[in-house]
């Protein structure tokens, strides 16, 4: 080891989703919207002066916190932006989470939680999900300095209704509570209704899923101004201008289309009820997902097998080799041709294993 390696903060960083180069495949491992976004988006691209490009954006990014604020019946003053809810969770970690008690999140969750939790030095607890992957409440009953969870959940699919998200918030009114809702638009109550009500809430959104904007790294918390401004406040220690010209006007084009909103998540439902139907008919099981993926296990097969022999025929889904999930698949839903076309190749592959073990 070098000297100089003494001082590295070292970390072990997160693993997104295989991002293929091949285009002909079917990609399901990244939850990524199979749709379009808005054509709203397409005219406010048509529409950017190329000229201002060499100008700074603005670093309060006024233009989008005022369409998210308008959509969501808000004040400016309750909205923060950044690039992709994932650099939005980073800053609410950098800025809320320094107790030195632990902060709690589950045990079976988005992985990068523990990841920002080890790069700030933060220390942290991770309360398992009981046998149905539910969140205990109990569990978050305890002395800590700070709370965080998705709802739905990641990687299960699963939603905690929103009485024990405010069971949990109004119990720790001494520390900040974050309810990463990613997927929220796919099923289940925002507990943005609650901000009002409670000064210590965060709730953090993303246009990559539901909004199909994946690619312009969009993502914005909600809270009380008190928690905004301090959320702004680091951000300015940070770096002033976070997101460019281009994600900000888009993404105010993108959020003002309700109506193409509400008919891609309604496509996307429906053919998430459609694809749990026919995996349930092959043999798969899975909890009741409100997210736009769906956490399935064989029961016979296992998940490895699986994932391997529809990754060797360029269907994409992901695996997680870890403690507790190790036999399930994330399966992204897609169109209906991309999951009809996962199913059929699923059940010529089940059947084929049951001719060969029979001949045994």
């Amino acid at each position: 080891m070098n000297k100089w390696e003494k001082n590295v903060r070292k970390v072990v960083p997160y693993v997104p989703g295989e991002q293929p180069d091949n285009i002909n495949i079917i990609k399901l491992n990244t939850n990524e919207n199979p749709y379009p976004p808005s054509e709203n988006v397409l005219k406010a691209i048509s529409e950017i002066d190329y000229n201002n490009l060499r100008l700074y954006p603005d670093p309060t990014c006024n233009i989008l916190v005022k369409a998210i604020a308008e959509y969501y019946n808000i004040s400016d003053n309750q909205v923060f932006t950044g690039i992709g809810s994932d650099d939005v969770l980073a800053m609410a970690f950098l800025t809320f989470f320094n107790s030195d008690k632990p902060i709690l999140f589950p045990d079976i969750t988005y992985s990068f939680y523990d990841v920002w939790a080890e790069l700030f030095g933060i220390p942290y607890l991770t309360p398992e999900l009981d046998n149905n992957f539910f969140i205990n409440p109990e569990d978050y009953k305890k002395e800590n300095g700070g709370i965080i969870f998705p709802n739905p959940n990641a990687p299960t699919g699963l939603y905690q209704p929103l009485s024990t998200i405010e069971d949990i918030v109004k119990y720790n009114s001494d520390v900040i509570v974050i309810i990463d809702e990613a997927y929220i638009d796919f099923g289940g109550e925002s507990a943005i209704k609650l901000i009002d009500k409670y000064d210590n809430l965060l709730i953090v959104q993303t246009f990559s899923k539901s909004r199909s904007m994946a690619g312009m790294r969009i993502g914005f918390a909600i809270g009380s101004p008190i928690l905004i401004k301090y959320l702004n406040d680091a951000k300015y220690s940070f770096n002033s201008y976070t997101m460019n010209q281009t994600a900000l006007n888009l993404g105010a084009a993108c959020i003002k289309d309700k109506a193409h909103f509400n008919k891609t998540v309604k496509k996307i439902i429906d053919t998430r009820e459609m694809t749990k139907k026919q995996l349930a008919k092959i043999g798969f099981s899975f909890p009741d997902s409100m997210a736009n993926f769906i956490f399935a296990r064989h029961k016979d097969i296992p998940a490895k097998e699986l994932f391997l022999a529809l990754k060797q025929n360029n269907i994409f889904v992901r695996y997680f080799d870890k403690p507790r999930i190790n036999n399930f698949l994330r399966i992204t839903i897609g169109t209906d041709e991309e999951m009809n076309t996962m199913i059929n190749f699923l059940k010529n592959y089940i059947n084929k294993l049951s001719v060969r073990q029979s001949l045994i």
